[in-house]
């Protein structure tokens, strides 16, 4: 109580400026990452503001708000099939080189899952102090090595990743996100004097995911993001144990706050979980190596 919220539009903030003053304006994978992380921060907007003019936990509905990540992440899958002059109708498969999947037309639906996923995923992650910047800075900081990578015709021939021209870019984005949620976690740290609310946490979620469809690496993400796989994992078997046996698998979920009612501390918690974050981020990389 009393604490602010709507810290997500400082990160937002800092997050454009160093990204049209750092990245080459003319880069269309820049302004499509631009794109859907302010249309998810806007959904976040939203939500947050009608928490707060309303002074109750209910903002948009749960359903309008999937329903607008839809058209927003639909709407980004359009624009990078037809403008990036990639194929974008395959799967690609972390440590196994020559496993390739066409995936045809359903690559939209894919695209669309990976990244309205990522941005839920995140928003449950963020539920204690500290607990999901840091993992969003480690995540971020991974896919700019990767779109590094993906960018640079060299290295990723050797890393028989597929070369994507102009992707390189995409890790100044990547580096200014970074930059925005070290900023944000100066504030955010336990006890928090600011949280980054849905318009953060959204708008990051569906910024981590576009960039894992953009680089080809989404399977790669679910291993960096691994953490956040977890917390959306551990809301759904909740849910859907409940409504089966009408029995929860966890005393709380998601599961940070399973933990909680276990007795462990606050951050006893976070920083274990910044832990879990690190090892899977560093096991994310190691499988570019392994192919």
């Amino acid at each position: 109580k009393g604490t602010p919220t709507m810290g997500g539009t400082l990160i937002l903030f800092s997050l454009i400026v160093s990204t049209l003053l750092w990245t080459d304006v003319f880069n269309i994978f820049i302004w499509l990452l631009l794109f859907i992380t302010i249309s998810f921060g806007l959904i976040g907007f939203i939500d947050d503001y009608l928490k707060l003019s309303k002074y109750s936990h209910k903002g948009l509905p749960g359903k309008v708000k999937i329903f607008l990540q839809i058209v927003f992440s639909f709407l980004f899958s359009l624009l990078l099939f037809y403008y990036s002059n990639e194929d974008y109708s395959y799967l690609t498969f972390p440590v196994f080189k020559n496993l390739i999947i066409s995936i045809g037309y359903f690559w939209f639906i894919f695209s669309m899952l990976v990244i309205v996923g990522a941005s839920n995923a995140v928003n449950l992650t963020d539920g204690l102090d500290g607990l999901a910047i840091v993992p969003i800075v480690i995540v971020t900081a991974t896919l700019a090595i990767i779109s590094y990578l993906v960018g640079n015709s060299i290295f990723s021939e050797y890393l028989n990743l597929d070369y994507i021209s102009g992707m390189g870019e995409v890790s100044i984005f990547c580096s200014s996100l970074v930059g925005a949620g070290l900023g944000f976690l100066w504030f955010n740290a336990p006890p928090a004097k600011i949280f980054m609310g849905d318009t953060g946490s959204l708008a990051a979620g569906g910024a981590i995911g576009a960039i894992s469809v953009m680089t080809r690496n989404e399977l790669v993400l679910a291993i960096a993001g691994g953490l956040f796989v977890l917390e959306a994992i551990s809301v759904i078997v909740q849910v859907v144990s409940f409504k089966l046996t009408g029995k929860r698998v966890f005393k709380m979920a998601p599961i940070h706050h399973h933990f909680e009612q276990k007795g462990w501390s606050e951050s006893t918690i976070v920083i274990r979980f910044w832990i879990i974050s690190i090892i899977l981020a560093m096991t994310s990389l190691l499988t570019l190596k392994v192919r």
